[in-house]
């Protein structure tokens, strides 16, 4: 198998383009792929993707392109956009794909309607080539200011997912390699709903005890669905499922944390997402993870309440009163 020495990233949102940048201390040589040829021009012509993360200059080795053609030159492909969108995006690329080659998911989210994961998507979307996941606790502006992060790199593949760390890790990026791509993106999905809830609770001055409470429980609903659906515990224990979950619902650089630290404190949802220009998947997501929990007859009461307060109407002190009043029971996942 060939050593990954070019890499293309699909999305130039914030994290397409920290994983770009991050790609390039790695020592491989980059691509980054938008679909908008006046916005590729922009970021190269500023050096700083001056839209999605503004502030961090934008290595000029870093190639930006439009072009469809120029990423069947790549070794691997990181789809680094919004969940909703990566079939449409990923389908682009089938024609122009190498049937070898490794395709990483880098999205965190249900696909809506049809409840597949990511790596499900991307099997209908380019049918045949190597899937990975790329999950963990990790805010682009820190990874693209080459802060130290610590990465799950799920491929059910050995020998592609070690070539994927060697070909993506340093010592500022650090991978480690699992065989659980099912428990990785299940980790990936539902923190993103919990992030949410527990932006809520602080919007909604609860306090920490609470916060705690609910991050716990949180976990607990993580690992439900996870067994459920194949996982394996030790992933939903490592950094693409607690690790990440302990990020996402504790700052204020969540996008999910942060609306609904907003919807806590009384503000409308629309008005919330009208604002932003970067998709705050935990809202797109909140529905599928509820339909999981229905399809394998689990109780998630957490995602169940996000769900009905982004999706349904429900009022948030409603809501926070009958969790709240929710029988008493014996503490087990």
């Amino acid at each position: 198998m060939t050593a990954i020495q070019r890499v293309t990233v699909i999305g130039a949102g914030a994290f397409g383009t920290a994983l770009a940048l991050t790609v390039l201390r790695a020592g491989r040589e980059v691509r980054l792929w938008t679909r908008h040829a006046n916005f590729a021009r922009e970021l190269t012509q500023r050096g700083e993707n001056s839209v999605y993360l503004p502030g961090v200059p934008l290595d000029q080795r870093i190639q930006v392109t439009a072009s469809i053609e120029e990423t069947a030159k790549s070794d691997a492909v990181l789809m680094a956009v919004p969940a909703q969108h990566l079939r449409a995006t990923a389908a682009q690329f089938a024609d122009s794909l190498p049937g070898d080659i490794a395709v990483v998911s880098c999205a965190k989210g249900i696909e809506q309607g049809s409840l597949k994961l990511m790596t499900e998507v991307l099997a209908e979307a380019l049918p045949g080539r190597i899937q990975a996941v790329l999950s963990g606790p990790t805010f682009a502006a820190e990874v693209a200011r080459g802060y130290p992060s610590a990465v799950t790199l799920a491929c059910a593949e050995p020998v592609m997912g070690k070539e994927l760390v060697r070909g993506l890790g340093s010592h500022r990026f650090r991978p480690y390699l699992s065989d659980d791509p099912v428990g990785a993106q299940v980790g990936g999905a539902v923190k993103n709903v919990l992030a949410i809830a527990c932006g809520i609770v602080t919007g909604r001055k609860l306090g920490d005890n609470a916060r705690a409470a609910l991050i716990t429980r949180g976990l607990a609903e993580i690992v439900r669905l996870g067994r459920a659906m194949g996982a394996k515990a030790e992933t939903l224990m490592g950094l693409s499922g607690l690790g990440d979950l302990t990020l996402t619902c504790n700052a204020m650089q969540s996008r999910n944390y942060s609306l609904g630290v907003a919807l806590g404190e009384g503000q409308e949802l629309a008005d919330i997402l009208a604002e932003r220009k970067a998709v705050t998947e935990g809202v797109h997501s909140a529905a599928g993870v509820v339909a999981l929990a229905k399809r394998h007859a689990l109780e998630m009461p957490i995602s169940e309440a996000a769900d009905a307060v982004l999706n349904h109407g429900a009022g948030v002190e409603e809501t926070i009163e009958t969790l709240l009043a929710r029988p008493f029971r014996l503490e087990r996942a």
